[in-house]
């Protein structure tokens, strides 16, 4: 996925814990006679030292990165050591290198769902995982993919407040895939699926709902309507301002169908868009545009 490796340090600085309330004190293993102050604890996450990295190579004017690690966070606990694997994601910078014939876009928050999206697809995991809005003190925006309760991989936007501790000015997008769990899901057994021969349908409605509402809703609630005809879900425009009335705002969503079997025909799509119309309406108080 035109992703870099690199491996980072375990001896990191117990001055990270500061940054986030999640990294616990008591948890942190620290080294009895370390080189320096700077790498006298071992790291409980990895979003640190892959900053370090990351502002090392904005400062030598390296400002479009994709990087990716294998590495282990370290916690004490009651009865000893905790050792986890994680996979992690780092984004920064521009999407494609700057060029004549393309326009500049910065990578985002969908760009890094994508790549995870398809490593879990790689994995045979995505028809396993739900996802959920993250709310902590790493992301100022953030989802997370669980199986039944257990976090899969988390991801989102970094705080700017963090990425001041680095001097880092841009955006920076990190996912910490839980690559332990990753493990105990994934089925050596392989399945392919045949491609379907009939034609894909692609439906949209323009909703106008309340400005607390969010995608995660809208989608959960179209994949209630359907599970069957429904195979892709997707936000192409939002929109907020003017012709509107207070606290709304338009989601432009679209719907991709397919038959495995046959040909749609109008009335199946139509019996299909009449109950999502009514759910949103039920669920949210969704009015069309």
């Amino acid at each position: 996925q035109g992703f870099n490796e690199m491996m980072t340090n375990s001896l990191t600085s117990p001055e990270y814990i500061k940054l986030s309330e999640q990294l616990i004190k008591n948890e942190t293993v620290t080294i009895i006679n370390p080189l320096s102050n700077e790498l006298s604890a071992m790291r409980q996450s990895l979003l640190f030292s892959g900053l370090e990295a990351i502002s090392f190579n904005i400062n030598r004017r390296k400002t479009n990165l994709r990087l990716f690690e294998f590495g282990k966070s370290y916690h004490k606990v009651e009865n000893g050591y905790d050792e986890r694997k994680h996979l992690c994601l780092y984004l920064t910078g521009n999407k494609i290198a700057e060029s004549w014939n393309t326009t500049v876009s910065k990578t985002d928050f969908f760009l890094m769902k994508g790549y995870v999206t398809a490593l879990l697809t790689r994995l045979g995991l995505e028809q396993k995982v739900s996802s959920l809005p993250v709310t902590n003190d790493v992301f100022s925006e953030g989802l997370a993919f669980v199986i039944g309760k257990e976090i899969i991989a988390e991801f989102g936007i970094v705080k700017k407040s963090i990425l001041k501790a680095f001097d880092i000015k841009q955006e920076v997008v990190y996912a910490d895939i839980n690559w332990m769990a990753i493990q105990k899901y994934v089925s050596n057994k392989l399945k392919l699926v045949e491609i379907s021969k009939f034609p894909e349908v692609r439906r949209d409605l323009a909703l106008l709902i309340d400005k607390e509402i969010t995608f995660e809703t809208i989608y959960k609630i179209a994949k209630q309507t359907d599970k069957t005809l429904i195979k892709e879900i997707s936000l192409f425009d939002v929109y907020e301002g003017n012709n509107l009335p207070e606290n709304k705002k338009s989601y432009a969503v679209s719907f991709i169908m397919n038959d495995e079997k046959k040909t749609l025909d109008e009335k199946q799509i139509e019996k299909v868009m009449q109950k999502l119309q009514a759910n949103f309406e039920r669920e949210v108080g969704a009015t069309l545009r």
